[in-house]
């Protein structure tokens, strides 16, 4: 394997996995009095400031005024679309519906990159993006922690989300690879700061932060650092070395690392279907990316041609 896919590779799961801790750390924060969208506005200024200090050590970069508009619909699809709608059609509908519906992102991610990329579907790519998905249910289902209820406004909202974020790496893979990963995100996160405090500002003034409990302000703190700067520091280093399609296919990993964390804390029995959805995500995993790439197709071509 190349250096770069293997860095690719690891950056990704290193982001996939923070996301996947995030949830039942997100669980506790929103049980503990901090509101879905207050939730979201430290997640961003947070991550806002801590990108800001991090590129006072860094190398300064130019970027130049059309790819600051571009950094701005970047922000939009990637960070604020992403977040506003999952969280808001999360508060609509169930758990398990939304949990259901993420998994279209790679499926969503693969069809946009074949008609903006020309990026092949061929069937080692498909058979990869399903397996993944069907694993991915398989663990879904067997979690019987939430109800199925939910409304169709909340499901199309957490559609939304998917969708957004499919547009994201598809479209701004070649934007990624033009700046270091500090520059795209300290200003993906300023924009998406910019744009959601005038919606939730109102918000700061019905939480009294200093009368949460310790474990809340230190679960916060996880939730900024983790599931947030550090998976979008990771997310970049994914993007400029990995196909859409793969890198969406780490999607699948964070309902894995959420049973891991589940059966960790509550000492629960790892059933053989629990083994069968893993060995099925990672199976699909494994199979997209060692499907071929549009300019290995190419080549490809021109081999047999010649």
């Amino acid at each position: 394997m190349e250096i770069s896919k293997a860095k690719g590779h690891s950056a990704m799961f290193g982001a996939e996995l923070m996301w996947g801790a995030g949830a039942p750390i997100g669980k506790l924060i929103l049980a503990g009095g901090v509101g879905p969208m207050l939730l979201t506005d430290c997640r961003m200024i947070g991550a806002a400031v801590l990108f800001w200090l991090v590129s006072l050590f860094v190398p300064s970069e130019k970027v130049y005024p059309r790819d600051m508009l571009s950094l701005f619909f970047a922000s939009l699809l990637g960070i604020v679309i992403n977040q506003c709608c999952f969280i808001a059609g999360l508060g609509l509908t169930s758990p398990i519906n939304a949990s259901i519906i993420t998994t279209s992102m790679p499926i969503v991610t693969m069809v946009l990159a074949a008609v903006v990329l020309k990026e092949p579907i061929t069937g080692m790519k498909l058979g990869g993006v399903f397996a993944g998905a069907l694993g991915a249910l398989i663990l879904i289902a067997g979690s019987g922690s939430a109800g199925s209820e939910g409304s169709w406004l909340g499901d199309l909202l957490i559609i939304a989300a998917q969708c957004s974020f499919a547009c994201y790496l598809v479209f701004y893979k070649s934007l990624i690879s033009q700046y270091s990963v500090i520059t795209l995100m300290k200003w993906m996160f300023t924009y998406a700061s910019i744009l959601v405090i005038p919606f939730t500002y109102t918000q700061w003034s019905m939480v009294d932060m200093y009368s949460l409990p310790t474990n809340i302000l230190w679960s916060l703190v996880f939730f900024v650092v983790g599931p947030t700067f550090l998976s979008y520091l990771l997310l970049p280093m994914g993007q400029r070395n990995l196909r859409p399609t793969v890198t969406a296919m780490y999607n699948y990993v964070q309902p894995v690392v959420a049973t891991a964390i589940a059966f960790a804390v509550t000492m629960g029995r790892f059933t053989i279907s629990n083994a069968v959805a893993v060995a099925l995500v990672f199976t699909g995993v494994f199979l997209v990316t060692k499907s071929k790439s549009h300019a290995e197709m190419s080549e490809l071509g021109q081999g047999q041609s010649s």
